[in-house]
């Protein structure tokens, strides 16, 4: 349309599906060039797209919940004189508002979506996440307790017969008199809760389609391996409070995604995408590392080049990653170009899992269980002993056309091996 300015999606959502979130104007309203203009979900990352130009809203052609194709006009802007006033209160809003705006700011969508949905405010949530921030889980555990239904009343003690005349016995009373005065037994049917239907968010839908778009396109196998923890727990705790003071937690998912890298540099096959003509192996190890987001789903950050960290800065980015995830703040490059993807769904209990779906257009995932002490057998002087040992399950889920068995144990061995012996200092 001639003399107005179109709203596109942003050239970093290429190749992304997305969602219109929100719009924060409404058509008719004056907006200012580089102001907030409405929020895309993707299967990925919330991002926020500002307005192109300053002018009015004329246009809105892509509503809320639709979804959004690369390169999509979402509405329209007619261009004009913003006041100096409008266009100062944009950058320079007064405290009480530019406080609102930073608090809401530490909401995620997901936990301001879930807000908004069940009528609650921020602050009758205790937040359990970084700096006290308010989590979808947090949300969600909220609710549920709310809605709980409420023990019944203790039953009171029975009272002491009394003595009565036959006239005053309930046996005295004709039987369909008393049918009229007794409710009749509650059906176990009409007790039973109602059924609701909660509608799949954007990350949701996405997930659902890209694991079965992975089975479809894939054979999945998995090879199982055991790993002994003990060096790595040694060194974790003789390190820990280095790197805090340092400015990263030292978990232990950092040493599997140190381990990985040098597993695949053992076997860079397993660190490629299948073609139908050919295998694209890669030459740096992008590490995405699965997150959990309560309810919410699942978010895959990635670690590039991890090979050129130490365990450090491993850690140090594993942290960043982590913790934007959780926030919702997640850029979109933080979550492109991943090469191998490591699920470490031991963190919530789970021993064993397989098979993983593999993140396509990948071709293997490692799959990390509870770390649990347990007995096992080991020659100590030439002779068989039960000893107590941290042990971990590992799994790797290949792509069967790209990947065989052999390669398969020999990138899991490289694991074992770089666990089982980590260096002391």
């Amino acid at each position: 349309m001639a003399g107005t300015v179109d709203v596109v999606t942003p050239a970093d959502q290429e190749g992304t599906e997305a969602v219109v979130l929100r719009w924060f104007k409404r058509v008719g309203e004056t907006v200012t060039q580089h102001e907030p203009l409405l929020e895309l979900e993707t299967d990925k990352v919330t991002v926020e797209v500002a307005a192109p130009a300053s002018g009015t809203l004329l246009e809105v052609l892509r509503k809320e919940t639709e979804s959004v194709e690369p390169g999509a006009i979402l509405g329209r802007i007619a261009p004009g004189a913003v006041t100096a006033q409008r266009a100062q209160a944009v950058t320079d809003r007064p405290a009480a508002t530019r406080k609102e705006a930073a608090d809401d700011g530490l909401l995620s969508p997901a936990v301001r979506r879930l807000l908004t949905e069940h009528g609650l405010q921020a602050n009758q949530i205790s937040g359990t996440g970084k700096d006290g921030r308010i989590t979808a889980l947090d949300v969600t555990k909220y609710i549920e307790t709310r809605s709980a239904p409420r023990s019944a009343p203790p039953m009171s003690a029975p009272r002491e017969p009394t003595r009565e005349t036959p006239r005053n016995r309930a046996s005295d009373t004709p039987a369909p008199a008393r049918a009229a005065r007794e409710p009749a037994a509650e059906s176990p049917v009409g007790r039973a809760f109602a059924s609701r239907h909660v509608a799949h968010s954007p990350i949701r839908r996405r997930i659902a389609t890209h694991m079965v778009a992975s089975m479809s396109a894939a054979p999945h196998v998995s090879t199982l391996f055991e790993t002994d923890m003990t060096r790595v727990s040694a060194h974790r705790k003789r390190h820990a409070a280095e790197f805090e003071a340092r400015g990263a937690k030292l978990t232990f998912t950092a040493y599997f995604v140190a381990a990985a890298v040098k597993a695949l540099q053992a076997v860079p096959e397993v660190n490629s995408t299948f073609h139908a003509d050919s295998l694209e192996v890669f030459g740096d190890a992008n590490i995405g590392v699965g997150t959990a987001l309560g309810n919410e789903g699942l978010i895959v950050p990635v670690i590039h080049r991890a090979q050129t960290l130490d365990l450090f800065g491993i850690a140090a980015r594993l942290n960043e990653l982590v913790t934007a995830a959780r926030d919702g703040k997640l850029s979109p490059d933080a979550v492109r170009g991943g090469t191998f993807t490591i699920s470490n769904h031991g963190v919530s209990g789970s021993l064993l899992a397989a098979p993983i779906v593999i993140n396509q257009p990948q071709i293997a995932i490692m799959g990390v269980g509870k770390i649990e002490r347990r007995p096992i057998v080991l020659q100590l002087d030439g002779a068989d002993a039960v000893v107590v040992r941290p042990m971990c399950y590992l799994t790797l889920t290949i792509d069967h056309r790209a990947l065989d068995a052999f390669q398969a144990n020999a990138f899991l061995s490289t694991v074992v091996n770089t666990l089982q012996t980590w260096p002391e200092d």
